[in-house]
């Protein structure tokens, strides 16, 4: 299927008090996409965000939206509606008012205002909670409300910036799901933003990361997992191995003193390249099964999955496997040519 652009921002900065927040963004995103904006504290996300709700201004750059200059229609009058951390209900509003209330501020006819707000009620499966006040509910059902008094509006995007940030962990793995299935049933793009890689890899059909200002990949949850573009999207996105190599020649990589098979082309011959191996794809074997060897360092049960430190020359190798291993073994450890994922060296 073809996707539409509906926001284009093109070599966009920020600057606060001689701080450059943002540093030349140029990002596309599509109609009926769920977009995550993605990478820790202080990179720029929510500035990011901001800008796109009307909330800021840009030092200079363009943003278009369905090709009209957004930067100069205020956010009143744009398209976009947001829900922020703090979900900002009125707490002297029921359930029903509360989501009510944008419409009758558009003057909304009050016959299409119930059908409308009832329909939301039923989408966040909270149907009998229209009278309830919201001092009386849950985080998870707050946050619902907000979402709901956002998407009643029908806009085109909805910006979310952290709201499942106060959630509890069992909680805010519901939402994950819940508000993927509430923008795949309303059919308009999402905008989110989070430091947390498991609700990205999870909700999003594209993931921007975001670092200092810039951006260091964009790409499908599992292209961003698989093929890292950069050491920092490696390590920021799940746990990595990145181990100096050489790039022999196409398909051939050399670390740890032997030659490997993988996927990887276009690197010039013998250039120095970093390998990153997640840790589910690295196999203890026996030593002399192993494509190389190392002495296991510790074992620790996290459930799903033992996590086993193996040292090799000074070198830590983090490895998960189901099976566990025996502290001081000197064991081997292979992985498969397309689990060799080769980064150039400081993009």
């Amino acid at each position: 299927m073809t996707k539409v652009p509906l926001i284009e921002i093109k070599n966009l900065t920020k600057e606060y008090d001689g701080d450059i927040v943002l540093k030349g963004i140029d990002l596309t995103i599509h109609e009926n996409e769920f977009v995550t904006l993605l990478g820790p504290s202080g990179c720029g996300k929510t500035t990011l965000l901001r800008i796109i709700g009307g909330f800021d201004t840009p030092t200079s750059g363009e943003v278009e939206f369905n090709g009209k200059d957004l930067i100069q229609i205020p956010s009143y009058k744009r398209e976009i509606n947001t829900v922020f951390q703090k979900y900002a209900l009125f707490p002297h509003l029921n359930v029903f008012d509360n989501i009510a209330f944008g419409l009758r501020m558009k003057n909304v006819p009050e016959a299409e205002v119930t059908e409308r707000v009832n329909r939301m009620l039923k989408m966040i499966k909270l149907t009998d909670y229209a009278k309830r006040s919201i001092d009386s509910l849950s985080g998870g059902q707050q946050q619902r409300i907000a979402i709901a008094r956002a998407l009643v509006n029908r806009p085109k995007v909805l910006l979310l910036d952290e709201p499942l940030g106060a959630l509890d962990l069992k909680l805010r793995q519901d939402m994950q799901y819940e508000l993927k299935e509430i923008q795949r049933e309303m059919g308009i793009t999402f905008i989110f933003v989070t430091h947390d890689q498991e609700e990205a890899l999870t909700m999003s059909d594209t993931i921007v990361v975001l670092n200092d200002g810039l951006i260091q990949q964009i790409g499908t949850p599992v292209d961003i997992y698989n093929e890292p573009r950069n050491r920092f999207v490696a390590n920021f996105i799940g746990e990595s191995n990145i181990i100096n190599a050489t790039m022999l020649e196409d398909y051939k990589v050399e670390f740890e003193g032997h030659i490997f098979e993988c996927v990887d082309r276009g690197y010039n011959p013998n250039e120095t390249v970093e390998v990153v191996i997640r840790p589910e794809d690295l196999q203890i074997v026996s030593k002399e099964n192993g494509a190389f060897t190392g002495i296991v360092d510790s074992v620790i049960f996290k459930g799903v999955h033992y996590e086993i430190i193996v040292m090799v020359e000074g070198r830590e190798y983090i490895v998960h496997s189901t099976q566990s291993a025996e502290v001081g073994v000197e064991v081997g450890m292979t992985v498969a040519p397309a689990d060799i994922h080769v980064m150039e060296v400081g993009v």
